[in-house]
């Protein structure tokens, strides 16, 4: 009964926050008819470098990857603009399960590619550096897990195990060169991945945790 009742009120908490971003990334893109004409758009990707924070496992490692979209820069002022961008985006990370634990043993790589929508502001320092901070929400393409050693069926989670939706806060620094600009960026994720009974018992409440190095390519500027 408590176990329903704790379902319940995390999936109402998780509806409220969504919508909360929701609210925020609707007002944050208000301004946007207005200057449009000034806006500075182009193609952006890089290198992630993921992470989940899983508890009760023996030893974790970083999960390499990439990430690659748009952008827009949208000035509201001399000195602040908003920047949405769609970026497809993969994360994860690779654990190693020790019996003695949890009743699990071997090493999972859990690979998670999402659909990326953060909308920024950004605090122009000059025209050569950027400071971005804003949410984000995400949209899970895809995702599987491969495994090695004495395990149990549980290597079978395919996507339908795992949350739909993430969301989070990213922050970041960018330095601009006109054409290119380059910058770091870290994402932290606020919703439980695992969407599942099956999936919860391999990860527990573990949260996207993504860090970024990207060359951004200036279309209009």
């Amino acid at each position: 009964m408590f176990h329903k009742l704790f379902e319940l009120m995390k999936s109402r908490y998780n509806k409220v926050v969504v919508g909360v971003i929701a609210l925020l990334l609707s007002a944050l893109v208000i301004p946007i008819s207005l200057v449009a004409q000034d806006a500075r758009t182009g193609i952006k990707g890089g290198l992630n470098v993921s992470n989940l924070y899983i508890d009760d496992v023996s030893d974790e490692n970083l999960r390499p990857g990439f990430h690659i979209g748009v952008f827009t820069q949208l000035p509201v002022g001399e000195f602040f603009a908003i920047q949405p961008e769609i970026m497809y985006s993969t994360k994860g990370a690779r654990a190693t399960y020790d019996a003695d634990l949890i009743d699990l043993e071997g090493e999972y790589s859990f690979n998670l590619n999402y659909v990326d929508v953060p909308i920024l502001a950004t605090f122009r320092l000059g025209e050569s550096a950027d400071i971005h901070i804003g949410p984000y929400i995400s949209y899970l393409a895809g995702a599987s897990i491969s495994a090695d050693g004495s395990i149990d069926d549980s290597a079978d989670l395919d996507r339908d195990n795992f949350s739909t939706i993430d969301y989070g806060l990213s922050a970041g620094f960018q330095l601009n060169f006109s054409a290119i600009s380059i910058g770091a960026r870290y994402n932290y994720g606020l919703n439980q991945v695992a969407g599942s009974d099956a999936a919860e018992a391999i990860l527990g409440d573990a949260r996207n945790s993504l860090a970024q190095l990207y060359a951004a390519f200036n279309l209009t500027y």
